[in-house]
């Protein structure tokens, strides 16, 4: 079963962001991005499965996109970064793929979570 997810924690207040609306796009072969799901991150900071019953992951790049101004704009906090983007390479034969995101007002990080 191929999937895509997401964790997403606010560092600053050092619990888990809910309702962060995420986007996940793919590449397509014209360079364009073909939105394949959104959702919003629920109380626990994530979004268990991104990818859409029944699609495929073929190799190529995608694109999770997270609405951190409105988050922060929720609880009255202002942020440096209003959309926070992260690309990644999804390489043939790979099924799962966990992207957390760690934010805070003014700073993000990313890895390949399992």
């Amino acid at each position: 079963m191929s999937a895509i997810s997401t964790h997403v924690l606010d560092t600053a207040r050092g619990l888990p962001a809910s309702d962060v609306p995420v986007r996940l796009e793919r590449q397509e072969s014209s360079g364009d991005w073909r939105l394949l799901a959104s959702g919003r991150t629920d109380r626990d900071g994530r979004c268990a499965e991104l990818l859409p019953a029944g699609e495929s992951l073929p190799a190529g790049n995608y694109r999770m996109t997270f609405d951190a101004a409105s988050y922060f704009a929720a609880r009255k906090v202002e942020g440096l970064y209003p959309v926070v983007q992260i690309t990644f390479a999804v390489r043939a034969g790979e099924a799962h793929f966990h992207i957390p995101l760690l934010l805070s007002p003014y700073g993000y990080t990313t890895y390949r979570g399992s």
